[in-house]
């Protein structure tokens, strides 16, 4: 079976699959659906007592440190339509990458201690509920 680490350096080689505006619409749907279920909602709050191995924080590092960088340097960027958003993101990781990957780098332990302290908070929220 593949680790997390595996598997997504598999979509890094790969990139991701273009999906379409009415497949990702249908996917929302679906999970929007699955969110209400009760199955859901206990893996979810099961998730939240479980600290996120190092590959996943670097990965919530690094979509950190991208929106530093299109707050700072692209404001509008929440207004732009799909298309401009994907040509602003490719702007983005060419030009950007490199500064990215520095404030991903830079922010990681700040990230190890909030997801500790978010543990720390579901397990006392679990304990007197």
């Amino acid at each position: 079976m593949k680790n997390f680490l595996e598997f997504y350096s598999e979509l890094e080689e790969k990139k991701f699959r273009a999906v379409s505006k009415t497949q990702r619409r249908k996917q929302a749907r679906r999970m929007a659906k699955l969110a209400k279920t009760s199955a859901f909602k206990l893996k979810v709050a099961r998730s939240k007592l479980k600290v996120l191995p190092p590959e996943k924080l670097k990965i919530k590092a690094q979509k950190k440190a991208k929106r530093k960088i299109i707050d700072k340097y692209f404001p509008n960027y929440d207004k732009l339509d799909l298309q401009g958003k994907v040509r602003t993101d490719q702007i983005i990781s060419s030009k950007y990458g490199n500064a990215i990957a520095k404030i991903a780098h830079k922010i990681m332990p700040r990230m190890r201690a909030l997801e500790m302290e978010k543990v720390k908070k579901a397990k006392e929220a679990k304990a007197n509920a």
